[in-house]
């Protein structure tokens, strides 16, 4: 029953600090992005504490935090973009094994991981509980704050490996990476089932909604529709998927 809207946020401050760490601090490029993978999942903790501790509602405190990591991933970076990555590091956005790229490769590997703990583990079940009541879900015993910090940090760390494979695929790291990306976001998990008030949603669905969304975006611009029509379409179709 939460919302972030801080994913491409975060994905853009794990990007500028993938950068800030491994060109000016001089860290090897490995350990550079396990600590700005570390500071995404970070990010996302801070959505969690404000949620569950200062009792933020999610849908304003995500919307506050979309504003300062976008800020600060401004800040740190000075309008200057980082590169001249090795050329290992590319493997991640633009490789492929047996023909398939390293990134469907990577995006499958999540989904059915994230299905695996969502319909089979008591964290799932917790999960599923959370977002069909709550109250209900506290006084059987369900720890709904530590449940809910956790869904938070996952969704920050996974915004933050997307960074780095997005970083990897542009070969370059901009502030402004991850803006709007949200909106996809939110439209994927909509069209793919989940429920906005909580409790009902699965992974396949994401993931086919998020296909829809991915071909109705390169259909469009293969059409000659120009970004601006894109994005209306976009939010057309989420009202649509939201009144049906």
């Amino acid at each position: 029953g939460g919302i972030d809207l801080s994913v491409g946020s975060i994905l853009g401050l794990t990007a500028i600090l993938l950068g800030v760490f491994w060109k000016n601090v001089g860290l090897p490029l490995p350990v550079a992005i396990g600590l700005a993978v570390a500071c995404g999942s970070l990010a996302g903790f801070v959505n969690g504490l404000i949620i569950t501790r200062c009792r933020v509602p999610p849908l304003i405190a995500t919307l506050a935090t979309l504003a300062l990591y976008r800020g600060l991933a401004e800040g740190i970076s000075e309008a200057r973009s980082v590169r001249g990555y090795p050329e290992w590091f590319f493997f991640l956005g633009q490789g492929d094994i047996l023909g398939i790229p390293v990134q469907l490769c990577l995006l499958v590997i999540a989904a059915i991981t994230a299905g695996v703990i969502l319909a089979r583990t008591p964290f799932g079940r917790a999960t599923y509980a959370i977002g069909a009541n709550e109250t209900a879900a506290h006084f059987s015993g369900i720890r709904v704050n530590a449940t809910k910090l956790w869904i938070y940090t996952a969704a920050g760390f996974l915004a933050s490996i997307a960074a780095v494979i997005f970083v990897s695929r542009v070969t370059t790291t901009r502030s402004d990476m991850g803006t709007g990306l949200e909106l996809d976001v939110i439209t994927g998990v909509v069209l793919g089932g989940t429920s906005i008030f909580g409790g009902k949603g699965t992974i396949i669905g994401t993931a086919l909604g998020l296909i829809l969304i991915q071909a109705l975006k390169n259909g469009l611009s293969l059409s000659g529709v120009k970004g601006d029509g894109t994005i209306v379409v976009i939010g057309v179709v989420l009202i649509v998927a939201i009144l049906a």
